[in-house]
């Protein structure tokens, strides 16, 4: 009998010798079984893969090959998730126990089930109002997702650090799903990955219009005042 998972966490890496199994252990050490792990690695040329090789046969499945960006890798890994819910998860991240206790509470296979990150040590994200959701975006490592989404959804590698940012705004507007918060801290959030340093200047050009597709014109027209009124503050040029 084949095992039915709850959740699929799916880890995308590439040179992650540092910090990759931190990351797996943080998952083995959750108080259920009910998970199974996604490896996608972007060609590693340091000692990723043997890590890999040897969590083997902890891990549901792995692959080491180039990519083009994290979000290609995890379009690939779509492709062998078999849970009922997906997570996405740095290799530079660690799972904390609140995930095991939010699994029980994902009662609707419709709902995108989002809760907190530590980030720098305290927790953030919280319940985003559409307005905050659609400026700010939510943190890609709290949000758990229906596995039928993906069905639907893949990420759009234009974006090659926002494509998360940009999924959750089309399924804003989908009326097949919706968000609901939950108040756990799910997940330690390392800063030092490519989205914490660098901006994607590609989905900083459209946002305002995918705001205005996928929020509608009123949360648009408060996005560009906002936006408007902090270029033109005193000893902002």
């Amino acid at each position: 009998m084949v095992k039915k998972y709850l959740a699929s966490v799916v880890i995308v890496t590439f040179n992650a010798q540092n910090t990759l199994q931190t990351c797996l252990n943080s998952i083995y050490d959750q108080e259920t079984n009910s998970i199974e792990i996604i490896v996608i690695d972007g060609a590693s040329t340091d000692d990723t893969t043997s890590i890999l090789k040897e969590n083997n046969s902890r891990i549901a499945f792995w692959k080491s090959e180039p990519d083009n960006g994290i979000y290609d890798a995890m379009n690939k890994a779509l492709s062998y998730i078999s849970a009922e819910h997906v997570i996405f998860l740095g290799a530079d991240d660690c799972m904390l126990p609140d995930f095991s206790v939010m699994l029980t509470a994902l009662n609707d296979k419709q709902v995108i089930y989002y809760a907190n990150v530590l980030y720098k040590g305290k927790p953030q994200s919280g319940h985003l109002r559409p307005y905050y959701q659609a400026k700010l975006g939510i943190f890609h490592q709290s949000i758990i997702y229906p596995a039928s989404i993906f069905k639907k959804y893949k990420y759009n590698i234009k974006y090659k650090i926002a494509a998360d940012y940009h999924l959750n705004m089309r399924l804003f507007k989908d009326p097949v799903y919706t968000f609901e918060y939950k108040n756990y801290i799910i997940v330690d959030y390392n800063d030092t990955g490519i989205s914490a340093i660098s901006k994607d200047k590609p989905f900083e050009h459209d946002k305002s219009k995918i705001i205005l597709y996928n929020f509608g014109f009123k949360i648009w027209a408060r996005y560009i005042f906002r936006l408007f009124k902090s270029r033109f503050k005193p000893g902002n040029k």
